[in-house]
């Protein structure tokens, strides 16, 4: 444990940003998932409100800094394209 008044804050501070991250990442990978396994069972209705969910959570997770936005523009590319293949 620091000694220091700035790196005691700093150690706090840090671990409310690890929480804040895991709880987006864990969301938003859950909201993925669900996507996934709509799109799989051939849903393209459920797909698509798992869908709308899954890329606001994407988006979240940039605004947030839990991913890169290059990243988040790769994962719904594919579930674009993932949807896309549904029903046809």
């Amino acid at each position: 444990m620091p000694n220091i008044k700035s790196a005691k804050k700093r150690v706090l501070i840090a671990q409310v940003r690890n929480a804040r991250n895991k709880a987006n990442r864990s969301a938003m990978k859950t909201a993925i998932k669900k996507f996934e396994a709509a799109a799989a069972e051939g849903n393209r209705t459920e797909a698509e409100g798992a869908y709308k969910a899954a890329v606001k959570m994407v988006d979240q997770s940039v605004k947030k800094g839990v991913l890169h936005k290059n990243n988040a523009a790769h994962k719904k590319s594919a579930m674009t394209l993932k949807l896309n293949s549904i029903g046809k």
